[in-house]
């Protein structure tokens, strides 16, 4: 065999032997190629993103829960999903080392054969406690198996309440080994507070008996007009709430971040006293 021949030869058995890259399993150490969005929302980054906020010292992880329900004749059925963009957004940019996961749409919201509840109402998606308590734990546990210290558990609807304290309690007492905790902040879902501080604020309501007020309409407006259904109604002329005006349309969607910060706030400093409780 010739000398070239030998050359070649060998190229093709060092060709043959190199693993091809794959495509499914990259390098988890592999450079981030172009730089990072400024989200907090976990599923909206790359997994080097989250990888690189992770070693930047991003070590909280918010679960929030919202539901998928009849929510009256103005405001789309992911109300609580809506809402939980203006707020888990306000929390994760306050704490400054914490990230959202996605969003929990399917919870509790009525028995599902024979209806009852929620379930009573075309658009509703319900699942069973059980089922419900099964998916936090398994967010959780895939969040604790990426590095995350601390997760923080909130519910946007009274339903979802009982079984996200349930698994913290059951999760912090299976992982006694300090490498993660979980946090369950019941202060977050404290509706009558917000609207003792709208009172405050000027802003007084006189329900209508509708599964809506205002500060729900404004946070969903901060986030999508389309959601509460504000051309719709402007045209005709049905752009109120509990007696509250909600044009011009621009100032409603302002209140929703001043009330997606204020209980923001109410959070933080609930989740601050119980990692001083717990540490």
């Amino acid at each position: 065999m010739t000398r070239p021949t030998l050359v070649l030869a060998a190229l093709a058995f060092v060709a043959f032997q190199a693993p091809a890259p794959d495509p499914i399993r990259p390098d988890p150490d592999a450079p981030r190629p172009i730089p990072a969005r400024g989200t907090v929302f976990l599923e909206d980054m790359t997994w080097m993103e989250v990888r690189d906020a992770m070693r930047a010292g991003k070590l909280t992880a918010i679960v929030a829960t919202g539901g998928i329900e009849q929510n009256g004749p103005y405001l789309v059925a992911g109300k609580h999903n809506v809402v939980l963009r203006a707020t888990t957004e306000a929390i994760a940019r306050k704490l400054g080392d914490a990230l959202v996961a996605p969003i929990v749409p399917f919870v509790p919201e009525g028995d599902i054969d024979p209806p009852t509840l929620h379930m009573k109402y075309p658009s509703t998606i319900s699942v069973t406690e059980g089922t419900y308590r099964t998916l936090l734990a398994e967010i959780c546990a895939c969040l604790r198996s990426h590095g995350f210290r601390r997760i923080v558990l909130i519910g946007d609807s009274g339903g979802n309440q009982e079984g996200m304290e349930a698994v913290a309690g059951d999760l912090n007492a299976k992982w006694s080994d300090g490498k993660t905790r979980i946090y369950y902040i019941k202060e977050y879902y404290n509706y009558p507070d917000v609207a003792k501080w709208l009172e405050t604020q000027g802003i007084r309501q006189t329900p209508e008996g509708l599964h809506d007020d205002f500060a729900i309409t404004a946070q969903m407006a901060a986030v999508d007009l389309n959601s509460v259904r504000a051309e719709e109604r402007i045209k005709a002329g049905k752009f109120r709430i509990n007696g509250v005006d909600l044009a011009p349309v621009a100032k409603t969607a302002a209140w929703g971040r001043k009330i997606a910060d204020y209980r923001a706030e109410a959070t933080i400093a609930a989740l601050r006293r119980a990692m001083g409780e717990s540490n």
